[in-house]
């Protein structure tokens, strides 16, 4: 009767740990597209734009845009003659800037929006 016993203990603290681990498991691509949630929720659509370099500050610079374009190329965005639009771009440390920030220069930007704002991935300048 003990052997009954210490088996039958022995498969309910097997049971519990098992639901227990179950509890805590990850939450699979599978699953995460039950729930509605997406991996591409956290991580912002990348953008690209390019025109001229209108100013240049310490952490950010201002574009005068032509056209801009998402990586797709699905919102093709034309600015009106003689009302430019212009952009503005944060700098971070993860920016990549080839050439040199210089006002009047032309640059192709990639970005991603980030609660609003406009955060450059990439930068290349040419003069």
């Amino acid at each position: 009767m003990r052997n009954v016993g210490r088996v039958f203990f022995t498969m309910v603290a097997g049971l519990t740990l098992v639901v227990a681990v179950w509890a805590f498991a990850p939450v699979t691509t599978n699953e995460a597209a039950l729930l509605g949630l997406s991996a591409s929720q956290d991580a912002a659509q990348q953008q690209s734009v390019s025109g001229k370099i209108a100013s240049v500050e310490k952490n950010s610079f201002t574009l005068t845009v032509g056209q801009s374009q998402t990586s797709n190329e699905k919102n093709n965005l034309q600015s009106e003659p003689g009302n430019p639009k212009t952009m503005t771009f944060q700098l971070d440390k993860n920016t990549t800037i080839e050439g040199g920030l210089k006002v009047g220069a032309n640059a192709d930007v990639t970005y991603r929006q980030e609660r609003g704002v406009n955060i450059a991935i990439s930068v290349h300048v040419t003069p």
